[in-house]
């Protein structure tokens, strides 16, 4: 079993970290937008879709 050295760790993660490329600000606050957005959409679909099923839960029982 390998030995955990904290210091190494250390270092390869800054490593790792300065080859990420970072979002800029305007892309990061695009993909917010969309994401609002999408959610938004899917709940209202799935408002929808709870609703028609109430109903026809209601209607199947009415007949009772």
């Amino acid at each position: 079993m390998a030995k955990f050295n904290p210091g190494k760790f250390i270092r390869e993660v800054r490593a790792e970290t300065g080859r990420v490329v970072w979002p800029t600000g305007r892309e990061t606050g695009m993909t917010t937008v969309m994401v609002v957005i999408m959610a938004a959409l899917l709940g209202l679909f799935f408002f929808g879709i709870d609703n028609l099923f109430s109903w026809i839960v209601q209607q199947l029982l009415s007949l009772i």
